[in-house]
């Protein structure tokens, strides 16, 4: 195997370990207020077990992963087994299949709300490109990591993130959201750090926001690099708390993904600690820690990531995330030709 090829694997993987560390370290915080989170945890450092009461995480061990992580993984294996284009239709019955297993395990409801509203429409008769007409939240970017890995930096990359986008978010904010987290990841397995991967990021944004059906919104290119903006600044702790309160950290796409692209500027790109601030942030913890940590993975690679958590992750096959990280790139190089530096 050669340098490059073995740099590429490794980052693929770092991809995929690195949101499930920042999901898991969110999975107790998410959908709570940062009051309510240093009430009833402090601050959260490391894995903690999530409060009796807690209103999606109940019951979970410390360190379990979450949708993001599982929806990630099962979007990575529909690109594998799509032979033209992207299969919609397998994907519908994956997630499906998937929301039947978490509920016959006595979980609870977790596909998102632009997921479930376009499965329903779906199930009704709607064909797949119409069914994703107003998903606008962030689903599609907390998911997008496995295109990233399959597909280089390029229009092509742009096109794949929107035909994966189609039966769900099909508007014009969750497709730039989730072209601007696949860029950066696949620009960091093409060797970038992530102070350079994160500069394509609005260009990509821009780029994504030509597609699907237009809602109203914030631009995301335009979110995305005032978030850049505002982290290179922050000096304090006040600062960073004020950064978030005007950035939000909710489940709107235009919200989660810049404080996601904020916590990574924020934590250096180091992807531990981009997990800790997320865990702290309120709102959507899981989701802005998964896509935080999932770039900076990505740009960084196995050895920046923090092994011992790895091994306490709960819920989480790194086996498999390995094979179908490899299998990803895999298909990456054969469709480049086999360059393992293209």
């Amino acid at each position: 195997m050669t340098a490059a090829l073995s740099i590429k694997r490794d980052r693929a993987l770092a991809a995929l370990m690195g949101g499930a560390l920042g999901d898991a370290m969110g999975m107790p915080t998410q959908l709570l207020s940062s009051r309510q989170i240093h009430a009833s945890y402090g601050k959260v450092e490391d894995f903690v077990a999530p409060t009796d009461d807690h209103p999606v995480s109940k019951g979970l061990p410390a360190g379990a992963v979450t949708d993001d992580t599982e929806q990630t993984l099962l979007l990575g294996d529909v690109l594998l087994h799509s032979d033209q284009g992207f299969d919609h239709l397998r994907w519908i019955d994956a997630l499906v299949r998937w929301e039947d297993g978490i509920r016959a395990r006595g979980g609870y409801d977790l596909l998102g709300p632009s997921t479930k509203r376009a499965i329903d429409a779906i199930r009704n008769g709607v064909a797949p490109e119409r069914a994703g007409r107003f998903g606008d939240t962030n689903g599609a970017a907390m998911r997008i990591a496995p295109v990233g890995i399959l597909v280089p930096p390029s229009d092509a990359l742009i096109a794949r993130v929107a035909d994966t986008c189609r039966a769900t978010h099909n508007t014009s904010i969750a497709i730039s959201a989730a072209a601007a987290v696949a860029t950066v990841i696949s620009a960091g397995i093409d060797g970038l750090g992530w102070c350079d991967a994160v500069l394509k990021a609005v260009d990509a944004a821009r780029a994504g926001e030509s597609q699907g059906a237009w809602v109203a919104g914030g631009r995301l290119s335009s979110r995305i690099a005032l978030a850049l903006e505002m982290a290179a600044r922050v000096k304090t702790e006040a600062d960073i708390r004020a950064m978030f309160d005007l950035l939000g950290t909710s489940v709107a796409s235009q919200e989660s993904i810049p404080a996601a692209f904020a916590t990574l500027v924020v934590a250096e790109g180091d992807c531990w600690k981009a997990a800790v601030i997320a865990a702290n942030l309120g709102g959507d913890t899981d989701t802005i820690g998964a896509i935080a940590c999932s770039m900076a993975g990505a740009c960084s690679g196995m050895a920046s990531l923090p092994a011992d958590k790895i091994q306490k992750l709960k819920g989480f096959d790194a086996k498999a995330a390995t094979a179908l990280a490899h299998q990803l790139l895999d298909l990456r190089l054969s469709n480049s030709g086999g360059n393992a530096n293209g």
